[in-house]
């Protein structure tokens, strides 16, 4: 257990909680996470989903400047959302204030969410679930492909779309997109008539770049083309974690950034003293899931104390988040991140942990941290 841990944060709305209380939740245990080690504290985006994480480089700049020296970054900001320029000057403005600390991860959403509506509409994601089967591969389960049908065609999801982008606007070639950070960065960048422009703030900006990744798709093989370090949502997209890693290797190519592949792989935790009480707290996550997969945007996070159980029907929807969620003891916790980290190689691990009380989702980073040791190299 020597690898680095770090955390992503959804900003989780709880019920009968606020956007407004998530959000301070957020900057109270990104300053625990410092100082118990953690190497980074990473903000996911998401849009009219019930929780509070929808502008990350406004909260990137907030949690930066609650903090004195851990890495602070996004995961992802969802380039279909945004142009380059954005970007670049977004993450720039924060940099400038906190130099050598700021983290930019970057994903496909736009890109993946319009090829994702083709395959459904030619029936490949359902007949590709059909011929997967669940297996546990040394010690990490990897379940059968979750069939997103219902949830691309869900109006909610749709009208949502609609609200990020500007009318009839097109979703832009994701490799040209990142070509364009990295030009804008390095003051390279020029128009289609050979204009210069440069970003200020951004270029120059002490920025790490990273690409995120569900599959062994064009994310994954982009970011090893172009030697960065890449990141695998097993906490999302647990079936194909293990090829969209195996993609980022194989295409690698060293750069000015890394000599080597650099890998992390996320997963969903929960801790607790004992493997009844995590149990408890985690026994709503289904529920949450649940709302989101059904295509209803992400209920506040229910109360385990009033929750009604799931039906089958609704259990069978998110059981691949299920029985992928990492809940138990520290110990119990440890050793299936273990596992991962041996599966996938990775070459650190970002852990992502919703429960309805702050202090239990406090209380499960502390515990693990101590069981990782984090504490103690800290000291060190």
């Amino acid at each position: 257990m020597t690898i680095p841990l770090s955390i992503l944060d959804l900003a989780p709305i709880s019920e009968g909680g606020t956007a407004r209380q998530a959000l301070r939740n957020s900057l109270d245990l990104a300053r625990s996470a410092e100082a118990w080690g953690y190497r980074r504290y990473w903000v996911a985006e998401h849009h009219f989903a019930g929780v509070a994480s929808s502008s990350p480089a406004v909260l990137v700049g907030l949690i930066a400047a609650a903090t004195n020296t851990i890495r602070v970054g996004s995961a992802a900001v969802l380039l279909g959302n945004n142009t380059a320029a954005e970007v670049v000057e977004a993450f720039g403005t924060v940099e400038a204030l906190y130099p050598g600390r700021i983290d930019l991860g970057i994903g496909r959403s736009g890109q993946r969410r319009v090829e994702a509506l083709k395959a459904v509409a030619s029936e490949k994601v359902a007949s590709e679930r059909v011929r997967r089967d669940t297996v546990v591969r040394e010690g990490v389960v990897i379940p059968a492909p979750f069939d997103p049908t219902g949830l691309l065609t869900s109006p909610l999801l749709q009208a949502s779309f609609e609200a990020l982008a500007f009318s009839g606007a097109q979703v832009p070639d994701f490799d040209e997109q990142v070509d364009d950070i990295l030009s804008l960065l390095s003051g390279t960048f020029r128009s289609r008539d050979g204009v210069e422009l440069h970003a200020s703030p951004g270029e120059g900006a002490d920025l790490e770049l990273w690409v995120f990744g569900s599959s062994a798709g064009p994310s994954a093989e982009l970011a090893g083309r172009l030697g960065l370090p890449f990141g695998a949502n097993y906490h999302v997209a647990p079936s194909s974690t293990v090829e969209a890693v195996e993609a980022y290797r194989g295409a690698f190519r060293p750069s000015s950034t890394l000599s080597k592949p650099y890998v992390v792989v996320s997963a969903d935790v929960v801790a607790a003293e004992d493997d009844a009480t995590a149990r408890e707290l985690a026994s709503t996550f289904g529920h949450w899931a649940h709302s989101i997969r059904s295509g209803h945007g992400a209920i506040p996070y229910p109360d385990p104390a009033t929750a009604l159980p799931l039906t089958p029907q609704q259990h069978a929807v998110v059981e691949d988040r299920l029985i992928t969620q990492f809940v138990g003891s520290p110990s119990t916790v440890a050793d299936r991140l273990d596992s991962l980290q041996k599966l996938t190689g990775a070459d650190e691990l970002v852990i992502s942990g919703v429960t309805h009380r702050h202090e239990d989702r406090v209380r499960s980073y502390e515990l693990l941290a101590r069981e990782w040791g984090l504490t103690a190299l800290l000291a060190a």
